[in-house]
């Protein structure tokens, strides 16, 4: 079971001056030993115990912004301050002015125990941006700073980790709501496909019941499986929301979705939680 909040990220997020419900969005692409995932809407600390069953551990936390820790001035605390207001003990690994000008790396570096790493991201705060990394436990200076390099000069549209032998996953979060991430865990896009099922399925139901939360189970690996051998990439969107059932209308792209990008008129399938005997089935959408 998983505890949704009216305040998760497919609550909080729309799209456009219209304020539309922000859609799900998923595409995943296989890069030789690689898989490489775009999704939303999805913040970090729902996402987190995906990442930290996978990673090495520890974690890097190589970037991250946010307006809600500030300092008396009203300037965003330093990474290693925030870790410190959560009594989440790290190593600091300062950059300085190597960072400067490079989109994506903080001036300094957090190495994180991955079993302290849901604690760092608790809903306290909301990072706009946020980059996390798995390194080794024993991870040196030397190995920090080469992945600054890597991080700083590894194209857009190239594989990340395939330059990170040691690493098993990044992730990238944007806005609260978009991800980025990279893997060697194949189990890991299925893992995130239906966790966004069930933050949508979840959200729906807070805001029917009115209730802070509402618990939700999530689909088994076989649902999220079909959907990926079916299409790499889909777009999803509430059906009819009641009590006892929720139904989420799924449709393929050509392409991974990309904000704009409308729901087509025909969904080609339905994947529907029956609230109450807490059970998903998938079908051909009516």
């Amino acid at each position: 079971m998983i505890e949704v909040g009216r305040q998760g990220a497919f609550s909080v997020n729309s799209v456009g001056v219209e304020r539309r419900p922000f859609p799900l969005g998923f595409s995943v692409r296989e890069a030789g030993e690689l898989w490489r995932v775009s999704a939303g809407a999805a913040r970090a600390g729902e996402l987190v115990d995906l990442f930290v069953a996978v990673a090495n551990d520890a974690v890097a936390v190589v970037s991250l912004e946010t307006n809600s820790s500030l300092d008396e001035d009203g300037h965003p605390l330093r990474p290693s301050l925030i870790a410190a207001e959560l009594g989440v003990p790290c190593t600091v690994h300062s950059l300085g002015s190597r960072a400067s000008g490079t989109n994506g790396l903080a001036e300094e570096f957090l190495v994180v125990e991955r079993d302290l790493l849901p604690r760092f991201l608790d809903g306290t705060g909301s990072p706009y941006e946020l980059t996390l990394v798995d390194v080794p436990v024993d991870v040196t200076a030397e190995q920090l700073d080469e992945l600054a390099l890597v991080l700083a000069t590894t194209g857009i549209d190239e594989p990340l980790l395939s330059h990170l032998g040691a690493s098993r996953v990044w992730f990238s979060g944007h806005d609260d709501c978009y991800v980025a991430l990279e893997t060697r865990d194949p189990a890991l896009p299925v893992a995130v496909l239906a966790r966004l099922l069930t933050l949508l399925a979840g959200s729906a139901l807070a805001q029917l019941t009115e209730e802070p939360f509402s618990r939700v189970p999530e689909p088994g690996p076989r649902l999220p499986e079909q959907l990926i051998a079916t299409a790499p990439h889909w777009i999803g969107a509430l059906g009819d929301v009641t009590e006892d059932l929720i139904a989420i209308k799924l449709a393929a792209l050509p392409d991974p979705w990309r904000l704009g990008v409308s729901f087509p008129r025909h969904a080609d399938l339905t994947a529907t939680l029956d609230v109450r005997r807490g059970t998903w089935r998938i079908a051909p959408a009516e």
